[in-house]
């Protein structure tokens, strides 16, 4: 017998009782174990185990979401449900085995292929819409249809003359990018190990432990309980990364805490949607952008972890500041001191965070891949549980591994159902006409590049999961930004007059017209004018002479972090705002002006791409990068005291216009003489504010949360 409850992310679950209940876990345990094997033993082809991978969670998206739910709430018969499940699953194996026959025969299906790639297809746009809401199923059909049909119809730079249904079906299986490619892949090995060493820390008492250290460290501070949420958040992202997983699991002890502490509903609610958002810029899970990232840039994992560091930890600053200089402007007073300390926290449950976590660092430092890194890191845990009174026995690994599983399924279903539409945008061509218009949109300009993206970022937030938006736009846009960060190096080189005889060699064929130009020294203005004007099959030639491949590298990760953080608005910025929304149910608080709240404390999401595409935070050495986050930590504390009005008391106009000037000049790039007069502005405008400033009234502090 079932039932329905709601889940985290608003949607309607199916729960079962009994024999039922019990026959899924199993279900999810064999996946989950099946998948350790795997990783260990490959016995399955690289399109075998991501056609399993994608068999065993269609089953179990079609068991726990039902295909519809009546006004009454009674949802679709089980069996319905079931049967589904099951046909996809058994079309999803059929044609893994069938890869070899079809080579044979030419590329050419018979009657079973296209009745399982039917089967599949289909299935997974059902299966993509009960998870994750209709856009991303209309996506995937206006894909499939505009390469199949209407492609043809269509004029200008984005006509397409069609495909035949057969090559159609054969691509959307068997490509590289497709159901069962790339992407696939990813979500097969490194996400899914990922998130059953979450599962394992939560179920060994990690996410307590968090939350009890967080209280231990901050509580007692003014502005104490918001700090907390910033804090647990970020651990926690460690463990989940997502951002509304985030903050149901948080959020229930912070919100709480934040209007006891005098925090306004709204406000509260919007600092834990912030804070958890952040825990998809955390390493080392990130939310699976990580692993994304890495296949999509083919720069190793753990460098993309080890450089996300300090740029998370910004952001986590960033709200925090916001948090402190909202307390200070309401002169809201510590909480009582509830016996929580640092050493209680640890003894209770420190060692099954701490030991599993340094292990799985270590081991990625050592150099192991993140799939050993990520088993051993999940055989830490069950050790070190042993050292608390969460001691983790068969029953608990069990209960751990069905909830990865569990955890697991819509991100499963997700990336591999998102392969149909990125298979598409590879097949046609769509992602280097795009990324050509978004260069000629821009002109070169940089800054330009980024507000287009944020806003495609934005819309495409409306209707996606951040991952599946990050993918699409990733796909669609990073080429062009990273050819402008790349031009960068080549603007520099031209204004220096470095540049190598063979680059000015094409260059004339650019600006036949101004070839006097390369003759003489040029402005660094002249050179970026130059630069911007060329036609991309000049630019691209000179960008490959003249970049060298490291730094080109370089600005490959910049360009695909950018979009990566700008991907995480929609968590955070109305209308969808969901991580928002979650935080208002808790805070008690309406929707939308939780959601604007949580917005304006994100800002950093918005501030920090800007340094990626501007500064060597991402790309410099480490005391390059550390530069850029001090002066970071400085300028954002600056423009969060201009934005609030209060820095440690409330500020005038003329303060706040100083407040912004002063971090506006410690965030300006490449100005390291004006970064330091911000950075003296900046703490010269807190002393004057501290020796001078008028203390607001106490805010009263509610009876209870």
């Amino acid at each position: 017998m079932s039932k329905t409850e709601e889940d985290e992310d608003g949607g309607r679950l199916r729960s079962f009782d009994g024999l039922a209940e019990k026959t899924i876990s199993v279900i999810c345990f064999l996946i989950a174990v099946g998948h350790i094997y795997v990783a260990f033993d490959p016995v399955l082809s690289e399109l075998q185990r991501n056609a399993f991978h994608f068999a065993g969670f269609a089953l179990l998206a079609a068991l726990l979401y039902p295909m519809w739910r009546g006004s009454s709430g009674k949802a679709a018969p089980v069996g319905l449900d079931f049967a589904l499940g099951i046909a996809v699953a058994v079309s999803a194996v059929w044609l893994a085995q069938a890869e070899t026959a079809i080579y044979d025969r030419g590329v050419k299906f018979s009657t079973m292929d296209w009745i399982a790639a039917s089967i599949c297809i289909i299935g997974a746009i059902e299966l993509t819409r009960r998870v994750a809401g209709i856009i991303i199923p209309i996506l995937i059909i206006l894909s499939l249809t505009y390469v199949a049909y209407w492609g043809r119809f269509v004029g200008g730079v984005f006509s397409f003359p069609g495909l035949s249904p057969e090559t159609v079906a054969f691509r959307s299986i068997y490509g590289d990018d497709a159901m069962f490619g790339t992407i696939a892949r990813i979500s097969s090995t490194y996400v899914f190990l990922f998130i059953i060493f979450g599962a394992f820390l939560l179920r060994s008492g990690a996410g307590e432990f968090v939350i009890n250290m967080a209280r231990a460290v901050a509580g007692k501070l003014v502005g104490g309980p918001g700090i907390v949420a910033v804090i647990a958040s970020g651990l926690t992202g460690t463990i989940s990364g997502s951002a509304v997983a985030n903050t149901a699991s948080t959020g229930v002890i912070t919100i709480p805490l934040m209007k006891r502490a005098g925090f306004q509903p709204k406000f509260a609610g919007g600092v834990e949607a912030a804070a958890s958002t952040g825990g998809q810029l955390m390493p080392p899970i990130m939310g699976a952008g990580a692993f994304v990232m890495a296949s999509f840039t083919q720069i190793p994992y753990e460098k993309i972890v080890a450089v996300a560091a300090l740029p998370a930890l910004l952001y986590f600053l960033s709200v925090a500041f916001f948090v402190r200089i909202e307390a200070r402007r309401n002169n809201l007073q510590p909480l009582p001191d509830e016996g929580q300390t640092l050493g209680s926290a640890f003894k209770e449950g420190g060692a099954s965070f701490i030991i599993p976590i340094c292990t799985l660092i270590g081991l990625l430092v050592a150099g192991f891949t993140p799939t050993y890194a990520a088993v051993f890191g999940i055989l830490a845990v069950i050790a070190s549980s042993w050292l608390t009174k969460n001691r983790m026995g068969p029953k608990a690994v069990f209960e751990a591994f069905v909830m990865g599983s569990k955890g697991m399924v819509l991100t499963a279903v997700l990336l591999c159902s998102v392969g149909l539409v990125v298979n598409v945008i590879a097949t046609a061509g769509i992602g280097n006409t795009f990324s050509l218009m978004i260069t000629s949109w821009a002109g070169g300009n940089i800054m330009i590049a980024l507000i287009l993206i944020a806003l495609a970022s934005l819309v495409l937030g409306m209707g996606l999961p951040v991952t599946a938006a990050y993918i699409v736009l990733a796909t669609l846009s990073a080429p062009a930004l990273s050819g402008m960060i790349s031009d960068q190096f080549v603007i520099a080189q031209l204004a220096a007059g470095t540049l190598p005889e063979a680059a000015k060699a094409v260059l004339m064929f650019g600006i036949p017209d101004q070839i006097e130009l390369l003759s003489r020294e040029l402005s660094h203005a002249e050179a970026v004018g130059l630069i911007r004007s060329l036609p991309l099959e000049i630019a691209a030639p000179v960008r490959d002479l003249v970049v060298p491949p490291a730094v080109a590298t370089s600005a490959l990760l910049s360009a695909h972090m950018i979009i990566f953080w700008l991907s995480q608005d929609s968590n955070v910025t109305p209308p969808v705002a969901l991580a928002a929304f979650t935080a208002a149910a808790i805070a008690k608080a309406p929707a939308m002006a939780t959601g604007v709240a949580s917005w304006k404390l994100a800002k950093g999401l918005y501030i920090i791409p800007v340094l990626f595409a501007y500064t060597p935070f991402l790309s410099g050495d480490w005391p390059a990068m550390i530069q850029v986050f001090c002066f970071g930590v400085v300028g954002v504390y600056a423009l969060a005291g201009a934005l609030q009005g209060c820095m440690e008391k409330p500020l005038g106009w003329i303060m706040r216009a100083l407040c912004l000037a002063a971090g506006l000049a410690t965030l300006w790039p490449d100005a390291l003489i004006l970064n330091i007069i911000g950075a003296i502005a900046t703490f010269g405008l807190l002393m004057v504010n501290i020796r001078f400033g008028k203390t607001p009234p106490m805010t009263a502090v509610p009876e209870a949360a």
